[in-house]
């Protein structure tokens, strides 16, 4: 995430690039992508000469179309899906320009094989490295470089419970194509692993393991406290399955885990603070029906600052038809320190007669 372009995918796209330079023709690359890969192949283009055509979902956060845009890439906006944008990158491909797959691609996977090598050289001992997984070409290259180097090591994949093709592969014994389920982690929501990669994820991954959506959403605004880091849905995936483990399955293992990307929209980003900071307590959504009489909102308010809460945003709603004339409903939004502050801060105001709800939050999407 720390990389050029936010993503690993800047590996992958310059050793593909490089090493297949002679044969590409004037017309330059073309690839389909809904941001990562798309960023990656238009900077490894643009530093060979290259012109890059990059086909995009026309759902493509606005974000990453501005940055391949950034990079020197020619971005064509195609359907609604990475599957209808990898369609017309081939019919372009047909044209006489060198198609790029994001993953499934000999060069691709050995070159995001050389962050498995940079681990290797940066750390003397480790026991397990957790990566996401989502077409294979990232768990693929790490895993072929690890296991060259450290045999001893095991290597653990990591799949939204979203979009679990890897493990449907794993099961089936060969690649088989899902319907994926709306997903956080956008980057690894593939519905079929790569044909070319799988046979490599079956001999040299250990394991893969599936997280929750909600798991991956708390990662996000973890790493983003306490670590200072924007971590994307499938970047933060390993991490989230990590700290999800059972404490006996990682109990004394050194573990290298790979957050493999940053490019989250601003937008985005936004509302997972707005649900992280809700299941941590830190914002609490009250509503509750009052006399509609002077003085019955300046009750609640007094309670509310005597227990500490903030009143970040009021509704006041007396035209509702479904309350009874001479009844009003209050919305709050409020600031609290915990989980338990909510609950005190929801018992006090029962305590005090008022009748309320409170907002639970929904499972992610």
């Amino acid at each position: 995430m720390l990389q050029r372009t936010g993503s690993f995918k800047v590996r992958g796209a310059l050793v593909r690039l490089h090493g297949s330079r002679d044969q590409i023709g004037p017309g330059g690359v073309v690839a389909a992508s809904a941001g990562n890969h798309a960023q990656g192949v238009a900077l490894a283009a643009r530093q060979l000469g290259l012109p890059a055509t990059i086909v995009m979902p026309e759902c493509a956060p606005i974000s990453k179309q501005v940055a391949t845009r950034h990079y020197g890439g020619r971005v064509v906006l195609h359907g609604r899906t990475v599957a209808d944008a990898l369609d017309r990158a081939r019919e372009l491909a047909a044209q006489g320009l060198t198609f790029v797959h994001p993953f499934d691609d000999p060069l691709v996977v050995a070159g995001q094989g050389t962050l498995g090598l940079e681990v290797c050289e940066q750390l003397a001992a480790f026991d397990e490295v957790w990566l996401p997984v989502g077409g294979g070409g990232l768990a693929a290259g790490v895993a072929t470089a690890v296991k060259a180097l450290r045999p001893g090591v095991r290597v653990v994949g990591v799949q939204s419970e979203a979009c679990p093709s890897a493990v449907a592969a794993w099961a089936a014994g060969h690649p088989v194509t899902l319907d994926p389920g709306q997903s956080l982690a956008d980057g690894i929501r593939v519905p079929r692993v790569g044909d070319r990669a799988f046979p490599l994820l079956r001999e040299r991954l250990d394991e893969v393991v599936t997280v929750p959506e909600t798991a991956i959403l708390m990662t996000v605004v973890e790493l983003l406290e306490r670590k200072k880091l924007v971590a994307e849905g499938a970047g933060a995936a390993a991490l989230a399955a990590l700290l999800n483990a059972h404490p006996a399955r990682v109990s004394n293992r050194r573990v290298v885990v790979i957050v493999s990307g940053g490019n989250l929209d601003l937008s985005t980003l936004g509302r997972i603070l707005e649900q992280g900071l809700m299941r941590t307590g830190r914002i609490a959504r009250f509503a509750v029906v009052l006399d509609d009489v002077p003085g019955a909102l300046a009750g609640l308010l007094s309670v509310l600052a005597r227990e500490g809460a903030n009143v970040l945003h009021i509704v006041h709603d007396r035209l509702s038809p479904q309350l009874p004339v001479g009844r009003t409903r209050v919305e709050a939004d409020l600031e609290t320190r915990s989980g338990e502050h909510r609950d005190r801060v929801a018992r006090a105001l029962r305590e005090a007669g008022f009748s309320l709800a409170v907002e639970e939050p929904q499972p992610a999407a």
